[in-house]
């Protein structure tokens, strides 16, 4: 009960709903525009965030993650270009639907399956995060030193690629929170003399140079897609269809709940993983593939559901389980709010504040998904160049405004080339991000552990919850390179008798 009035306090005392609606209208733009991404679209929004009201601003990042994922659907159904990772199995089925006619049935169904995803995710949010606050008390330093170096294991070892490079790319992130004053004793490391160093690298012009700057380096360096999509209107499913998608739409919220929850799963695993089972429990899978709605239902309903239980990780350990979550855990430590299993003691009203602005999110999708379609689809139809323009002005202008600081825009395009090269040598930058946004709080409680353990490295081991994270640690990192050496050697194998 003190959570609902906890929430009902900040959609009526703050200007959360407006903040809510906001973000879904941005999202649901940002997602149609093939190459954005979710990620990106909230990397833009974080310099628009500094003035704003801590719960709000949260708000705001978390809408904007749920309009993006009913956004991407857009242009997967109009032009087989997904607008998000978590579109491209809607692209499979929405766009052959498109094909024969139904296009704006199948945006109609994207939408609703999403809207019912969404409050399914909520729900399991909302019911989740109470037992989780109970195991507050429970976490010492040397636990939040724990969960910060499980957080970069698991998000390093399941990116995509070699696990070596995943764990690179996590140390190089952790480096780049050295420069600047040491939190502790004040000396300055990596500074070169330099003032503008002083104070460190923050966290918010990385990811907007990796995720943003990045991504319109790689649409530079490629064709212009040439298509365009036609005209069409939404069309909200009929009663019949509702009982032909329903165990579709079932399906994926359940898979989406569940992948929401672990840390490298994202919607793009989650929406494949929904494709494959309402395909499994279908009465018509030789549909799928050739125009199916249930093939739309069920992974839209997954994406969605995972925009809500990503935050249970987030919030309750500091571990996003993706890109778009990197982005909302950055959000939170931009605006003095340190995500863990306090989180939810210290910031009550920003927590359950967050899930009435949520609520507020998935039901206002329904309105705005209606009313967007039609700019969505002449912003579409608009050449690649003319878009990647105004995304690179909208970055640097908004960078610049918050201090009025040309270093803050060298720092974000610095961190744009950082981020190319390490597509270009196939190293994920996920983990890079992570490691910045999760540096500080990593460093600071190894310091504090050791200073309480008097110098003694196994102080770590003597609490049982670090015990038992840092042994997972190296069962997690173990494991997967064991799995990938396994891998290796079979397919050199089998290329030697073929060959």
């Amino acid at each position: 009960m003190e959570g609902f009035e906890l929430a009902l306090h900040t959609l009526t005392h703050t200007p959360a709903i407006f903040a809510a609606m906001a973000g879904v209208a941005w999202g649901i733009i940002g997602g149609a525009l093939p190459g954005l991404s979710a990620s990106i679209t909230m990397a833009l929004l974080l310099p628009l965030t500094y003035g704003m009201q801590p719960v709000v601003a949260i708000i705001l990042l978390a809408s904007t993650y749920v309009g993006a994922e009913y956004g991407g659907s857009i242009p997967a159904i109009l032009i087989r270009t997904p607008g998000t990772s978590g579109a491209v199995t809607t692209a499979i089925d929405g766009f052959e639907m498109h094909r024969k006619g139904k296009g704006g049935e199948a945006l109609g169904i994207s939408l609703a399956c999403g809207v019912v995803g969404g409050l399914f995710g909520m729900l399991l949010l909302v019911f989740m995060m109470a037992p989780l606050a109970q195991m507050a008390l429970l976490f010492t330093a040397q636990a939040h030193f724990a969960i910060g170096i499980l957080g970069l294991s698991l998000i390093a070892t399941l990116s995509a690629g070699s696990p070596l490079k995943g764990l690179m790319s996590a140390i190089l992130g952790l480096a780049l929170t050295t420069i600047g004053l040491d939190p502790l004793s004040g000396v300055s490391r990596f500074t070169f003399g330099s003032a503008d160093l002083m104070g460190g690298i923050d966290p918010v012009l990385v990811m907007i140079g990796i995720f943003a700057i990045t991504e319109l380096f790689i649409q530079a360096s490629q064709a212009d897609w040439g298509k365009t999509a036609s005209s069409t209107r939404i069309s909200l499913p009929s009663l019949k269809m509702w009982r032909r998608i329903w165990p579709g739409t079932m399906i994926g919220s359940g898979v989406g709940g569940v992948e929401g929850c672990i840390p490298g799963a994202g919607s793009t695993l989650s929406a494949f993983l929904a494709y494959n089972e309402a395909r499994r429990w279908s009465k018509h899978p030789e549909e799928f593939g050739e125009g199916s709605p249930e093939a739309v239902a069920a992974p839209e309903a997954a994406n969605n559901a995972v925009a809500s239980t990503g935050l249970i990780p987030t919030l309750a350990f500091g571990i996003p389980s993706s890109a778009s979550m990197a982005v909302l855990l950055g959000g939170l430590i931009l605006h003095g709010l340190e995500p863990g299993p306090l989180l939810v003691e210290k910031s009550r009203g920003v927590v359950y504040g967050l899930f009435g602005g949520l609520f507020v999110a998935n039901i206002s999708q329904l309105l705005l998904g209606l009313v967007l379609l039609r700019p969505c689809i002449w912003l579409v139809n608009q050449p690649r160049g003319y878009l990647a323009a105004g995304i690179c002005a909208l970055v640097l202008s908004g960078i610049y405004a918050v201090d009025q600081n040309m270093f803050d825009l060298v720092a974000v395009l610095g961190a744009g080339v950082l981020g190319y090269g390490l597509k270009y040598f196939g190293f994920p930058a996920l983990p890079l991000v992570l490691g910045v946004v999760l540096g500080r709080i990593i460093e600071n409680n190894f310091r504090r552990s050791i200073d309480l353990g008097y110098g003694d490295p196994l102080v770590f081991f003597k609490d049982p919850i670090a015990g038992v994270l840092l042994s997972l640690i190296i069962l997690v990192i173990v494991s997967k390179v064991v799995l990938t050496g396994v891998r290796y050697f079979r397919t050199r194998r089998a290329s030697t008798q073929a060959a």
